[in-house]
């Protein structure tokens, strides 16, 4: 799965909300009743590129949605990427997945925005927010710290997760 940016915004959240309806309305679901789905769509119709609207497709699904953007924040020294407004597809919030699946795609979602930072969103340091604080426990096993680890620390808080990346050339795959 790739995390890629919404080209046509707009367009795209229609496509992408006409797959997600059709896979709610499969089950028997009303597909104007599942959360969050208007705060995205706000951002959505917004004129404009900056509010940084993302999409994880396998190709043929989008299995997620997420606002991703790069910012200086006082509490870090350098640029941090701050994802937030996840939306996943109904397949996951209506059980038609096992949450083995679902926790892949939350991992999925989460090392594209590690990617982002390392390549066209330059940023050094993450603020990842989950859909809630249970979701926090596919992301457990990042907290412990190893050699091989592009994170010099690794946070969470809740629904939120914090981290930094070791330095650059750490992260450019140069051998120490």
């Amino acid at each position: 799965m790739r995390l890629l940016p919404l080209k046509d915004p707009e367009r795209s959240w229609r496509h992408i909300k006409a797959q997600w309806r059709k896979d709610a309305e499969g089950v028997g679901e009303d597909f104007s009743t599942i959360g969050g789905i208007t705060a995205f769509e706000a951002l959505a119709s917004r004129e404009g590129d900056s509010q940084g609207l993302y999409h994880l497709t396998d190709g043929e699904r989008v299995h997620a949605v997420c606002q991703v953007r790069r910012l200086l924040m006082s509490k870090y020294t350098g640029p941090a990427l701050s994802a937030r407004f996840v939306n996943v597809s109904p397949i996951y919030d209506l059980g038609l997945t096992d949450s083995g699946s679902y926790g892949q795609m939350l991992v999925a979602l989460f090392s594209g925005v590690v990617w982002l930072s390392r390549d066209a969103l330059s940023a050094t340091h993450i603020r990842f927010l989950l859909k809630s604080p249970g979701d926090s426990q596919f992301f457990a096993a990042l907290k412990v710290a190893t050699p091989y680890s592009p994170f010099s620390k690794f946070t969470i808080e809740g629904a939120l997760i914090e981290c930094s990346l070791k330095e650059a050339g750490a992260a450019s795959g140069a051998v120490s």
